[in-house]
C-alpha cells in the first residue's frame, strides 16, 4: 500500500537540533531593533535629500514637472511624520517601562 501523505516529504536525515542557538554578536548587530531603526532613519533622510534636490532643480529652471517635485516633497513629509510618530511611541513605551517597579 502506498502512503500518499508521506510520499511528498523529503527524507529524514536522522539528526534533530538539540536546542536553538543564539546568533553571534556580529549577526545580532545587523538584525536588531537598532539596526532597523537606523535603516528607517536613513531611508527618511534619502527621501528628504531627494526632495531637496528636486526642489532646487525646479527653482533653477532645470525641471518643468511640478507634480513630480510635489510628490517627492509629500513623500518626504509623510515619511518624516511617520518617523516622528514612531519616535513618540518609543518614548512613551520607555516611560511606561521606567514606571514599572521591579
Amino acid at each position: 500500500m502506498n502512503n500518499t501523505i508521506t510520499s511528498g516529504l523529503p527524507a529524514f536525515s536522522g539528526t534533530l537540533p538539540t536546542s536553538p542557538t543564539l546568533p553571534s554578536s556580529s549577526e545580532a548587530e545587523g538584525s536588531g531593533f537598532g539596526a532597523t531603526l537606523k535603516d528607517a532613519i536613513s531611508q527618511v533622510n534619502e527621501l528628504s535629500d531627494n526632495s531637496d534636490q528636486k526642489v532646487a532643480e525646479l527653482v533653477q529652471g532645470d525641471r518643468q514637472d511640478v507634480h513630480n517635485v510635489m510628490i517627492a516633497v509629500e513623500k518626504a513629509d509623510i515619511a518624516f511624520q511617520l518617523m516622528m510618530q514612531v519616535r513618540n511611541k518609543i518614548v512613551n513605551a520607555y516611560q511606561e517601562v521606567s514606571k514599572l517597579q521591579f
